[in-house]
């Protein structure tokens, strides 16, 4: 019996030892992060390849029409101005004067107009007294025609004078025209992003060919839109009024309900850059554009499609060749699955087989010893996480 009992004590000790040294050296579970295979919406979308660009509807770089000196700055920038408003002047003394000149001729002439059609209607009268007078035989026929010949003369005479008015009224014209080209004045109601040039310095419009900076830069910023530049590749499938968001980088977080409005009818081939199409996108609710600025820099996703309800995962839980490591939690590890997909995006992939609701795959697939048959353990992701449902 002692032999018999120091063998089993003995043969305890070595059950021990082995089942310690077993687990002691056996693969340490590796702690993963899980998404849940989970029903919601999944859409097909594309996005611009390089930054877009907040854009005013608006937007006129303004010079006057006539090169001169700046006598007036009425305007600083960032002043808000309304249609019609003058924005500068340019010196015009030599201007205004050939204005009241051209009005003093035109009074002159519209004098000397009134003055041959008074003479106009005596001799009318007088041609109209000698016929009379001929009647009754008072006069001789000579005086009747010469009368008729002053009338007609007087006639002529008032009608010139009335064309010489109408000639000195267009001289006013275009003297007033003259001088209104030294004021510049607002085109639309809007915002002055920039203004060139200070009182007493000459300014000048940009000759053709040579871009010159604009006196006042005006931005009617009461209607902006985005334009984005869309790979060539992508550009076939979009459409005007496509549903699109919108997110500026200046406010994280936010985007902005929009549409396509417009798509370019030209690839644009940078040097050095991809070729993509311009596509424009308007905001759907003017109203919430209050705090954007034009310039900034944004990001339009355009929807091309969805589906609602329909089981999906994280798009970067899916590996080359559209596998995705399953976690089985019967034994804590996982197994490789192959997986048909839908509509997908960078956030989520429309799974149409291969994984049920419920399933839980692996996100965090770039820590080593991830692989098929590893065994794991779950745990929460870092931060916020992602869009997905991680466990």
């Amino acid at each position: 019996m002692r032999i018999r009992s120091r063998w089993l004590l003995v043969a305890a000790v070595l059950t021990l030892a082995g089942a310690g040294i077993y687990y002691s050296t056996r693969p340490q579970a590796i702690p993963v992060t899980l998404a849940t295979v989970e029903r919601g919406p999944v859409e097909r979308t594309v996005a611009n390849t390089r930054a877009a660009t907040v854009t005013a509807c608006r937007r006129a770089r303004l010079a006057p029409q006539s090169g001169g000196q700046i006598a007036r700055l009425l305007v600083r920038e960032g002043d808000r101005v309304r249609e019609g408003q003058v924005l500068l002047e340019l010196w015009s003394d030599d201007r205004r004067a050939q204005v009241h000149l051209a009005q003093d001729q035109l009074n002159a002439a519209r004098a000397r107009a009134d003055q041959a059609c008074l003479a106009a209607d005596q001799a009318r009268r007088d041609a109209d007294r000698a016929r009379q007078l001929r009647e009754e035989r008072f006069v001789s026929q000579e005086a009747v025609e010469r009368a008729n010949s002053q009338a007609r003369t007087q006639a002529a005479a008032c009608t010139a004078a009335r064309a010489d008015a109408r000639q000195a009224q267009a001289a006013v014209s275009v003297a007033q025209a003259e001088l209104s080209r030294q004021t510049l004045r607002a085109p639309f109601d809007g915002v002055v992003a920039e203004v060139t040039g200070e009182l007493g310095e000459f300014t000048t419009p940009s000759p053709p060919g040579i871009p010159t900076p604009p006196a006042v830069d005006l931005i009617d910023d009461s209607c902006l839109y985005v334009t984005a530049p869309i790979d060539e590749v992508d550009a076939p499938a979009i459409r005007l009024g496509m549903p699109a968001r919108i997110s500026v980088d200046a406010f994280p977080g936010r985007s902005f309900p929009a549409h396509v409005r417009r798509i370019a009818p030209y690839v644009l081939d940078v040097e050095k850059q991809a070729r993509t199409v311009d596509v424009e996108a308007e905001f759907d609710d003017p109203r919430t554009t209050g705090a954007l600025l034009v310039g900034y820099s944004a990001d339009v996703e355009i929807v091309l499609d969805a589906r609602a309800g329909v089981p999906r995962l994280p798009t970067a839980a899916i590996q080359e060749g559209s596998r995705v490591l399953r976690y089985r939690p019967e034994d804590g590890r996982l197994e490789d699955r192959r997986v048909q997909t839908g509509l997908s995006n960078w956030q989520f992939t429309e799974v149409t087989a291969g994984l049920d609701p419920g399933d839980r795959v692996v996100l965090s697939l770039e820590r080593a010893g991830v692989a098929a048959g590893a065994r794991v353990t779950p745990q929460p992701p870092a931060g916020n996480g992602a869009a997905a449902t991680p466990r």
